[in-house]
């Protein structure tokens, strides 16, 4: 019978985060996005100061998945909140327990930190991950448009502050 181990991430797992976000990216139809390097990983999630953290989990001792996260605030409740950044399990790997097995550590590690909430986005189009959240209970927000400013908008709309 297989088992499956979620562990914390080390900065010796870099090499194998940046490898399953850039093969998450390329089903997002987004590699070109991802400006991360293998370094830049282990110098964000693994420096001394970081607020987020990673996750991997392997199948008889064989990494098939991550799942990286970090903390938020809400103030109508004044409590944590967890948000899962990347969610990641190998292709070859999916309906093999390894997603339900980090999305539980995940829940266990926001229960354990008091969140109010564990939340996390997913592409109105990949039906297969809605239908894998909703199978688990979770609820779709509709009711919440997301905005981001990244690169030139950002930088511009910051520089006269």
């Amino acid at each position: 019978m297989s088992k499956l181990v979620v562990r914390a991430a080390t900065a010796d797992d870099a090499k194998l985060l940046f490898k399953f976000i850039k093969d998450l990216a390329r089903y997002e139809k987004a590699e070109a996005e991802v400006l991360a390097t293998e370094q830049s990983i282990k110098q964000s999630i693994f420096a001394k100061d970081s607020h987020v953290y990673a996750l991997i989990c392997e199948l008889d001792g064989v990494a098939v998945g991550s799942a990286i996260y970090f903390f938020n605030y809400s103030t109508w409740l004044a409590k944590p909140g967890l948000f899962l950044e990347d969610l990641y399990v190998m292709p070859e790997h999916r309906g093999q327990g390894a997603g339900v097995a980090l999305l539980k550590a995940l829940a266990k590690t926001a229960k354990d930190k008091d969140c109010a909430r564990f939340e996390w986005n997913c592409l109105d189009w990949n039906t297969p991950a809605r239908e894998f959240y909703h199978s688990l209970g979770a609820i779709a927000q509709t009711e919440w448009v997301g905005y981001r400013m990244n690169g030139k908008t950002l930088t511009e709309f910051a520089a006269d502050y």
